[in-house]
């Protein structure tokens, strides 16, 4: 059976709503834990589908976080070999950088649910699922246009908000696979960056319960569409 190996950093920040489509698609989904397998020596040669998940560090912090030079070894073989890979918020940033983009902190806080600016590329790409629609933001780091990289979408917070690379390379800023259901144990995981941050918890949550509907279903929309133009 087929594989998505998705790399998680942390437990409460899986696939959400993706891995009912990757599941229907006939993939099985495996989890990598980032910073407790051993991600260097990691088999996903086979893989039809690589995902780097996102988590609550900068995808710059190797001195804090060694793990990551592993991790990017990973992701760098996987772009050489041009094989399917999908890296959201830190993956589209890991990607990024191993794209040799640079990541960097923004200096704003983007969290909570807005709509994209779809680019002309955008539009003509899966994303366009995504017009109109809001998306769960949830970052305070930004990185460069990939060289090569079409850009797909933005926001006035954040200028890259996805990107493609070919048909085998999509990164998104956003949390396309943000699962409502799931929403309360990121507001745990995340209670003191959300306080720093002066987010207001119950009006996230009346959104969440307002959007997380359409997004599912878009977001499946986005995926099936994506994965049917790769070799995945």
């Amino acid at each position: 059976m087929p594989e998505a190996v998705a790399i998680r950093h942390v437990a409460f920040e899986g696939l959400g709503s993706l891995a009912p489509v990757l599941e229907r698609r006939g993939l099985r989904v495996r989890y990598l834990e980032a910073g407790v397998d051993a991600l260097r020596d990691a088999d996903i040669a086979d893989a039809a589908l690589l995902i780097v998940l996102g988590g609550p560090i900068g995808a710059y912090e190797d001195d804090r976080y060694p793990f990551l030079r592993d991790e990017l070894a990973l992701i760098e073989a996987r772009l050489r070999a041009g094989r399917p890979l999908l890296g959201i918020c830190l993956g589209a940033q890991l990607i990024a950088r191993a794209l040799g983009a640079r990541v960097y902190p923004s200096g704003v806080k983007e969290i909570g649910w807005s709509p994209l600016a779809l680019s002309d590329a955008g539009r003509a790409s899966p994303l366009r699922h995504l017009d109109g629609r809001a998306v769960l933001h949830w970052h305070g780091d930004t990185f460069d246009l990939p060289a090569g990289a079409q850009r797909l979408a933005s926001t006035p917070a954040c200028a890259q908000q996805a990107y493609a690379l070919g048909t085998q390379v999509l990164g998104v800023q956003f949390h396309m696979e943000a699962h409502g259901a799931e929403l309360e144990r990121w507001l745990i995981g995340h209670a003191v960056e959300l306080a720093h941050a002066g987010i207001d918890l119950e009006a996230l949550r009346a959104d969440t319960r307002r959007h997380d509907a359409a997004l599912t279903a878009a977001s499946a929309q986005v995926l099936d569409q994506w994965l049917d133009a790769t070799d995945a």
